[in-house]
């Protein structure tokens, strides 16, 4: 038997309930069609337990039913068979409600307690949780809107409920649940939510008809709801030991009352992760869809939490070597920093360094390069950046003929950039037709079969962008059926519906089974969409806002008008215009 631990707020008193679950009603005890029940075929008995602290309490009732109950502490119970744990002198009330087929009906009788468990006051987790006796206020807790995954998600098997997202810090600034307030009192065990007027919650809390009358306003404001909801209001919390060490809270009110986010936990109740001084981690299921378990962090009201303070240094040296290192750190104690990884800016790739190691990087090009230190601690990743401008190129730096064109990848020899594959297939396999102008052993060879907009393409690493102000002509041959039609487009993959920044060319293959060169030039050819109200601009090659330091992905489509059907060719020698930044 599991042993569950309630604790609740009862007038001017403390008290505190341990209800231990026996065996469910099982199928042969589902109760048959008939009269409703009455008061006088119900009754329950109330006997000594294991200690002067709980009582067991069971259904005796002359009639067969499912048997809910109320035991006059805060906190509720079912099946036939409950183990409730009293600490607290005073006189209790149990409710025993008793559904049958044909009805329900309920009785009451009183439990008087005599006896006081002083354990409770020294508890560490309702001294951490309230504060203790010495605070007669309570103690209040906030969303620590400054931790990444405050609020988070996962499955239900998923202990950290943070798998399918972790809210990033103050990722739900704006919203009403950034001045939420919980407070939690020892004495009577009271439970106060204070909101500042606006609740955030799940849409279907917003849209439940049961709370229409107490969540006013409903309007969506960043994924889910802002709701006007009167606050402070009050109830009792329950604390369920519900293994040794293991912990659950539920908070009992009139009205909604929740830890700043109101995803409609599952019976109110929260499973208790952590609870410390200065940190209360908790989950839950919900109860509307039934999939999914939430998660929360919360710091004491006013509490700042410790961090690691630190200097980023970049100093220029000779012919655009820069040296960068981390100083002046202070680290509180039990807190450390493991190693620093260094991000330089300029599309060259990351470099992890001990915590006091000084990097030294050169920049082949000048101009203005953010330098990103990222401090891996104990605190998780804490990030400090700094600019710094060179004004000559590095002395070895020899730029590309910007009028020239270069081959990206021959699918052979070359491959600066790899050509990857979306919603289709694209296989190197050999040539099959090794004749001018196509000689190379190996080709691309792309198909797809619906997915009209599936495309083979390039995406150049960060920092690197096509240069269409002296050549603006890409190039790639291929070999498919005549009338078949191959879309190049390019598009800038930082906004967040990159789309929308595209320009695209088409070539019609003229011959059956046979290379030939494709050639796409963009003189006069528009980019961006101008009904979109985004950027746009009618000749991308004319307008220095699309013609360097914009595009970086590059796509190629067959017959993209054509939603059906398979569609098939061969491409090989992707060539174009030079990249910023390729030579380094």
């Amino acid at each position: 038997m599991k042993k569950f631990r309630y604790i609740s707020r009862l007038a001017g008193i403390l008290a505190i309930v341990l209800a231990v679950n026996a065996c469910e009603p099982q199928m042969a005890d589902k109760p048959e069609m008939g009269a409703a029940p009455t008061s006088d075929q119900l009754d329950f008995t109330i006997t000594p337990g294991s200690d002067e602290f709980n009582f067991v309490i069971e259904n005796a009732s002359s009639v067969t039913g499912i048997a809910s109950w109320d035991f006059g502490n805060g906190s509720k119970g079912s099946g036939n068979k409950n183990v409730a744990r009293y600490p607290m002198p005073g006189d209790y009330t149990v409710t025993l409600t008793l559904v049958t087929r044909g009805g329900m009906a309920t009785m009451t009788k009183t439990l008087t307690q005599t006896e006081t468990d002083f354990s409770v006051f020294t508890d560490p987790v309702y001294v951490n949780l309230t504060g203790g006796i010495a605070d007669a206020d309570g103690k209040t807790w906030v969303l620590d809107v400054a931790t990444r995954g405050h609020l988070g998600v996962g499955p239900l098997d998923d202990p950290t409920a943070m798998t399918w997202w972790a809210a990033a810090p103050y990722e739900k600034d704006g919203t009403g649940l950034m001045d939420d307030e919980i407070t939690f009192k020892l004495d009577g065990f009271e439970v106060t939510y204070d909101n500042k007027g606006v609740s955030y919650v799940k849409a279907y809390r917003a849209n439940d008809p049961a709370l229409a009358l107490i969540y006013l306003n409903p309007r969506e404001n960043k994924g889910d709801w802002d709701v006007d909801y009167a606050t402070p209001v009050s109830g009792t919390f329950n604390i369920t030991e519900v293994s040794e060490g293991s912990y659950t809270i539920t908070l009992n009110g009139d009205k909604p009352i929740f830890p700043c986010f109101d995803v409609g936990a599952k019976d109110n109740t929260y499973t208790i992760r952590k609870v410390e001084e200065n940190l209360l981690e908790l989950t839950c299921f919900e109860s509307y869809e039934g999939w999914n378990n939430w998660h929360y962090y919360l710091i004491p009201k006013g509490y700042v939490r410790p961090t690691i303070t630190y200097t980023v240094n970049v100093t220029e040296g000779v012919d655009n070597e820069v040296s960068c290192s981390i100083t002046d750190y202070s680290i509180p104690d039990g807190q450390s920093v493991t190693n620093v990884t260094w991000n330089f800016g300029d599309g060259s790739d990351e470099v992890t360094a001990g915590k006091d190691e000084e990097v030294k990087h050169i920049f082949m090009r000048k101009g203005t390069f953010n330098v990103t230190a990222k401090l891996n601690t104990s605190l998780g990743v804490l990030t400090g950046t700094k600019q710094i401008t060179l004004v000559n190129n590095n002395s070895a730096y020899v730029p590309f003929l910007l009028d020239m064109m270069i081959v990206y990848n021959d699918l052979s020899e070359v491959q600066v950039f790899p050509l990857l594959a979306e919603n289709c297939s694209l296989d190197i396999v050999d040539n099959p037709d090794k004749e001018y102008p196509n000689k190379s052993s190996k080709v691309a060879h792309f198909s797809r079969t619906g997915n009209q907009y599936a495309n083979a393409f390039i995406r150049l690493p960060a920092g690197f962008r096509f240069d269409l102000r002296l050549q603006q002509v890409f190039k790639v041959m291929v070999r498919g059926k005549a009338g078949d039609v191959i879309l190049l487009k390019l598009e800038n993959s930082d906004p967040a519906e990159p789309w929308k920044t595209g320009t695209e060319k088409t070539y019609t293959i003229q011959n059956d089974d046979t290379w030939e060169v494709a050639v796409f030039d963009f003189n006069g050819v528009p980019g961006g969409f101008d009904w979109t109200g985004d950027m746009y601009a009618p000749d991308v090659v004319a307008d220095d806002r699309f013609n360097h330091d914009y595009y970086n992905t590059l796509r190629l489509m067959c017959n993209p008008t054509v939603a059906d059907g398979t569609h098939s060719f061969y491409l090989d020698e992707l060539s174009g215009p030079h990249v910023e930044g390729i030579h380094k």
